[in-house]
């Protein structure tokens, strides 16, 4: 697993899908490197997150990795949106299968990142007191993995359980006649309520803002099924490729004026009643762009909110009132607005009645006193740039990454950062990753980073950096695309909106994805490529700064 190892050339920080994917090209290239891994095991998000109801929202078998065919073969999908057991047994199976575990070393948290300028080398040390070193670093580090709390006081006075959803025991928790309160309302939320509503003695919500929601239309996958798609695997990665998400649900050719208002209703009952994400995402373009076409399909999904949830008043709690459908990402759900047509089930407006702090016995509001045997925190994460803020990572002259990043993060195609060289990130701030389909937009961001680092090898290099000019033109070509964008003015993560993060709540856009669709973000990072990375400063240790290989960018197109 290469603990006594001090010195690799590539050290991988993360064993979940990225990193996993990430390890396997490097192995299959002969590569010394190893994998650095927080948890006591790989999988990620999917070793993580295990509370009632966490599953895909993606299509199983359009979420599995693509590289492998006898991988493909291998593996039985056993829901359309497979759930967090069956999702880690994947991950298990497939660094099982290709012998990936001895590259990774677990319990191994990254503290600090130093780039040794004199060397080109990282010194990277970990939890365990060792420091190793390396040429380059992969940031392999989830977009979700670093879980907030409320700021609430007297947190630790609770005397039942309490535990963020992030941090769920992994040891099962009986919820039986227990007296329950979920805080938040976000997609994890809305997956653990409408999971545990009737599982639970009785269940109280304590939501700050409503999410617009949908059907996810899960069911089992038969063998029959199963052999029909492997037969289909090929065209169904090549239509997930072609769609802005990278998802099977792309827009409508007809546009949102063109159709009758007789036509958006019968497509839009049709993709409510459909599994997946085709309701946001097989839509029409213009209910991302145009306030008026938003507008009417928003009315048109709170009218079937309203008319699966019995109380009027509880139905327009949940109705968002401060932006529209699809606007920040669509959490899908399972019996989520039938919980609350439940006895057991109460819904507490928080934005009406505020939190005021934690007690021994449970919870108080604005208004009154309640108790709880478990109290869950269901109040999301520092998204995107959060991970990256856990590490003291340091580049030339011991400029501080996350200082860099304070107010906003600029990078060069979401991968590259100038001022830390030989620092790559395949899914980083930026890029189409955090914003697609995870698994196709990481086998995109992994393979042009494995590419970049053969480039590197093959010409004897030690040493790349993207130029600041590069970065400044990604970066404007990222913001540009936000303002033809609804999204702009929403308060999700993608615009960097956490309230429960300290310089998030002023509800600063903080450009974290790119949404100019996976088809245009992968023919701009091919061109990079394909022009000898132009936008790129290559060089040696024994060189000096005047003696690097340097060129001007292209612009984006």
């Amino acid at each position: 697993m290469g603990e006594g190892k001090t010195h690799f050339e590539v050290i991988v920080v993360g064993a979940g899908v990225a990193g996993i994917y990430q390890i396997k090209r490097l192995v299959d290239l002969g590569v010394d490197a190893t994998v650095l891994e927080s948890a006591a095991d790989l999988g990620g998000t999917w070793y993580w997150n295990r509370y009632p109801g966490c599953r895909f929202d993606s299509e199983s078998y359009t979420y599995g990795f693509s590289f492998s065919r006898e991988l493909l073969d291998e593996w039985h999908w056993k829901e359309r949106f497979s759930g967090q057991p069956e999702n880690l047994r994947y991950l298990e199976y497939v660094a099982d299968k290709f012998d990936l575990r001895r590259h990774m070393q677990f319990d191994c948290r990254v503290e600090t990142m130093r780039f040794d300028e004199a060397n080109d080398l990282w010194r990277v040390t970990v939890s365990d007191g060792r420091e190793l070193t390396c040429r380059f670093v992969v940031l392999a580090i989830g977009l979700l993995s670093a879980p907030t709390m409320p700021r609430l006081e007297g947190i630790d006075d609770f005397k039942g359980r309490s535990f963020h959803t992030y941090y769920w025991p992994h040891e099962p928790v009986d919820l039986t006649g227990k007296r329950v309160a979920v805080i938040g309302t976000g997609a994890t939320g809305i997956q653990l309520i409408g999971e545990i509503a009737d599982k639970v003695g009785d269940l109280t919500v304590f939501q700050r803002r409503p999410n617009w929601n949908a059907p996810l239309n899960n069911g089992p996958i038969s063998d029959a099924e199963m052999a029909d798609i492997r037969s289909r695997f090929d065209e169904i990665f090549a239509a997930c490729a072609l769609t802005p998400g990278s998802f099977l649900h792309g827009p409508q050719s007809k546009g949102f004026y063109e159709a009758t208002r007789e036509e958006r209703l019968a497509l839009w009952d049709r993709l409510y009643d459909e599994p997946g994400f085709g309701i946001w995402l097989g839509n029409y373009r213009e209910i991302f762009m145009d306030e008026a076409a938003n507008a009417e399909f928003s009315r048109y999904i709170a009218d079937r909110m309203r008319r699966r949830v019995d109380d009027p008043a509880v139905a327009e709690k949940l109705i968002p009132k401060d932006h529209g459908f699809g606007v920040q990402r669509l959490p899908l759900e399972t019996r989520y607005l039938e919980a609350y047509n439940r006895e057991n089930v109460h819904l507490v407006d928080i934005s009406e009645t505020p939190l005021v702090r934690a007690t021994e016995e449970g919870l108080r509001t604005t208004e009154r006193d309640y108790e709880f045997d478990i109290i869950v925190y269901a109040t999301g994460f520092d998204a995107i740039t959060g991970a990256y803020d856990l590490i003291d990572i340091r580049g030339i002259g011991g400029e501080s990454l996350a200082e860099k990043w304070k107010h906003a993060p600029s990078t060069f195609l979401g991968m590259l950062v100038h001022g830390f060289p030989n620092l790559l990130m395949p899914t980083g701030p930026q890029s189409a990753s955090a914003s697609t389909n995870f698994p196709r937009g990481i086998e995109n961001g992994v393979a042009w980073c494995t590419d970049l680092l053969r480039y590197i090898w093959d010409r004897g290099y030690t040493r790349a950096e993207a130029t600041l000019e590069a970065q400044e033109r990604w970066t404007g070509h990222v913001i540009k695309m936000y303002e033809i964008m609804l999204m702009r003015k929403a308060k999700g993560w993608f615009t960097g909106y956490n309230s429960n993060v300290a310089g998030h709540e002023e509800g600063t856009v903080r450009y974290f994805v790119y949404n100019g669709g996976t088809p245009k973000f992968v023919g701009i990072i091919r061109d990079v490529a394909d022009q000898g990375y132009r936008e790129i400063e290559f060089g040696t240790a024994a060189q000096s700064s005047a003696g690097k290989e340097t060129a001007a960018a292209a612009q984006p197109r």
